[in-house]
């Protein structure tokens, strides 16, 4: 299937990324992911292995897509897992998984 990352055309079919992914260790997931076989990628080095350009040159919504499209489960990170409150000291402590005090 072609797809489009970083204004450059790419031939991506399902098994090649799976191929290409194969013996790369996943990276701590932060933000945006995609699952391929049992792995948890970020989206940035799925782009940079897939593509072999610098992740500076793309985003992870360009990659999100190409992988949507060939079948791959994608998630996207989301800021409302942390509480929005005042006080910087216990947003810190949720972000970083703290306990929550009222």
């Amino acid at each position: 299937m072609r797809c489009v990352i970083a204004r450059f055309p790419f031939e991506l079919t399902k098994g090649g990324v799976l191929e290409a992914m194969k013996d790369v260790k996943p990276e701590p997931v932060t933000g945006d992911s995609v699952i391929i076989g049992r792995r948890h990628y970020p989206a940035k080095q799925v782009g940079q292995v897939i593509t072999r350009q610098d992740r500076r040159d793309f985003s992870s919504g360009e990659v999100l897509r190409a992988m949507a499209k060939l079948g791959f489960t994608c998630r996207t990170a989301t800021t409302d897992a942390v509480p929005a409150t005042t006080d910087p000291l216990r947003r810190a402590s949720a972000l970083l998984g703290g306990p929550e005090t009222a």
